[in-house]
Order: C-alpha cells, then sequence, then structure tokens
C-alpha cells in the first residue's frame, strides 16, 4: 500500500511540474512577462518628453508596465544602460553623437548614409534595433535675437560672416575645442572668426542672449527656449554639422520577448518633426507641464497614431 501512495505521490509532484513549466512556457517569456520594460532617458527636456511618450504609448496600447529610468547624464551612459541589461529601450539616440563617439567612426555629413551605418553597426555590435528616425535632428544652430536678424539681414551661417568680426559668440564649452565638428573646423569650413567666443554652459546660452550679454550663440536647434526667447535660428547652409537625426534604440532581446513592442515603437517613425520637437520641449520650459502630460496630450492629439486614425 505504501508503494501505491508513493507512487501516486510522484506522479503528483509530476504533474505539478509539468504545468508550471506549461505556465512559463505559455507565453514564450518566463518570469520576463511580469517584469516592466525599461525606458532609459537623458536628462534634457527632449530626452524626458521622449521617454514618456513611449511610455504612454507602451501602456496605453498594450498590457505592459512600463518603469522610466531618467536623467543619465551621457550618451555614453545610456549605452551602457542597455549593454548591462540595466534598461531594455534608450528613448533618444543621436545618429551623429553615436557614430564618431560610440562606433568611433568617421563622421558623415549625409543624414542617409549615417542612419545606415549606425543601424548597421548597432545590430552586428551590440545587438539592438536602430529604428528610423522620430523626423527631426537636434543639431547644434548658431542663432540670433529677432532685432539682430533683421539688423545684419541674417538667414545663414554664411551671412553671419560678414559682421562676425564685431559679435561676441556664446558656445558650449565642451563644442570649442571638439574634434571634427568643433570651433576650429567650423572657421575653416565658413572662413570666418568671431570678435570674442565666449564658453558657456549650453542651458545658460539662450537667456545669455534674450539678455543682451550675448550678440549670437550655439545652442540646439529643437530647444524650447527659442520659442521662450523668440530667437532666429541660422540655416548651416554648408552643411558644417554632422546629422543628429533622433531615433528609439530598443534591444533584440526584448523586442523578441515582446513582439507587440516593435511595430507600436514604429508608429512614431517620421512623426516628430523639428517644430514640434520645439513646441513639446516650449511646453515644459516655458509653461512648465510635466513631460508626462506634454507625452499624453501629443499622443491624445494623434489618436496614438494608430493606423487609419484621422490626424
Amino acid at each position: 500500500m505504501s508503494k501505491i501512495r508513493h507512487f501516486i505521490y510522484c506522479c503528483g509532484l509530476l504533474l505539478g511540474s509539468l504545468l508550471l513549466l506549461s505556465s512559463c512556457h505559455s507565453n514564450g517569456l518566463g518570469t520576463r512577462q511580469s517584469q516592466p520594460v525599461r525606458i532609459s532617458s537623458l536628462s534634457t527636456t527632449e530626452s524626458q518628453v521622449l521617454a514618456n511618450i513611449l511610455s504612454e504609448l507602451i501602456t496605453h496600447e498594450t498590457h505592459h508596465k512600463v518603469t522610466l529610468i531618467n536623467n543619465l547624464g551621457s550618451s555614453t551612459v545610456t549605452h551602457e544602460s542597455l549593454i548591462r541589461g540595466d534598461a531594455d529601450i534608450a528613448a533618444s539616440r543621436y545618429a551623429g553623437t553615436e557614430l564618431t563617439g560610440t562606433l568611433k567612426m568617421k563622421p558623415t555629413k549625409d543624414s542617409k548614409k549615417a542612419q545606415q551605418i549606425v543601424k548597421k553597426a548597432f545590430r552586428e555590435r551590440y545587438d539592438q534595433k536602430w529604428f528610423p528616425s522620430y523626423g527631426f535632428a537636434d543639431t547644434y544652430a548658431f542663432m540670433v535675437t529677432q532685432e539682430t536678424a533683421q539688423k545684419y539681414h541674417l538667414e545663414t551661417f554664411s551671412d553671419l560672416g560678414k559682421v562676425a568680426a564685431k559679435l561676441t559668440a556664446g558656445v558650449d564649452s565642451v563644442w570649442v575645442n571638439h574634434e571634427g565638428d568643433g570651433y576650429p573646423a567650423f572657421k575653416h569650413t565658413y572662413g570666418y572668426d568671431f570678435k570674442k567666443v565666449a564658453p558657456m554652459q549650453i542651458g545658460l546660452v539662450y537667456s545669455a542672449l534674450a539678455a543682451g550679454k550675448m550678440d549670437v550663440v550655439l545652442g540646439y536647434s529643437t530647444d524650447g527656449r527659442i520659442k521662450s526667447y523668440d530667437l532666429k535660428v541660422l540655416k548651416d547652409d554648408r552643411h558644417f554639422f554632422p546629422p543628429y537625426d533622433a531615433s528609439v534604440v530598443a534591444t533584440n532581446q526584448i523586442l523578441k520577448q515582446q513582439p507587440d513592442l516593435a511595430p507600436l515603437l514604429h508608429r512614431l517613425d517620421g512623426k516628430i518633426n523639428l517644430d514640434t520637437m520645439q513646441t513639446l520641449n516650449f511646453k515644459v520650459d516655458n509653461d512648465l507641464l510635466e513631460p508626462a502630460v506634454v507625452a499624453q496630450q501629443f499622443l491624445q492629439e494623434h489618436h496614438y497614431f494608430r493606423k487609419g486614425a484621422a490626424k
């Protein structure tokens, strides 16, 4: 009788184990199914807004939970977060930055070529998917007040050369001696120099220009403070700065584990142009709305970019 009970007991254990394995295998993910999708972002307003757009899109359209990993200090830290497995998706990666920084490759002024290079390299080196651009490039740009632009008839970087010798320029302190696309290379490409160049923290250049402490500054083309101070962004007519097109990057591991994520993230391909990104940043920096609120409003306005939805 004891042998029969032992046999029944063992059969029960085996059946329980099979049911447990079946439960874990039913979604092909094991315990990962219950874990949140982790999205990393930089400390910039832009990156915070984009991270919240991704988070809102995923939570609204799927059953997945999302965790935001905010305020990472640089693209290098963001990259390492995906490599180490601390994050699954990077909300904002910039082709030109990754090309010369992470990949240690020569810069290119061709936007399409830059996208092709980083897409291939990130797949082969890091097993990551580089998505198509959101639709904007956050590049460096010289800017002036509307009054200065009218006074000197400024539209392009080349126009600036006619009066640069009597202007003081406030520029990102990192950019001054940056190899390849820094001030020395800029002078060589455009053939002029400013009266004085003042290295500054990038976040201070906009208010310095608006306050009349600088005549011209080098800022980010998508910064919301451009609209706040009604600044004139000049055109890089000789295409000096490399393409800094912004994209989502995700590990192929998370895309395999959660196959509904890739088509969802592709909804944002080409959907955010330069003016739109400036406006979204402006709502945070000027109107003091939370990035999460701005992201939700943006997606609701566009019906979460569902196929066939009214625009």
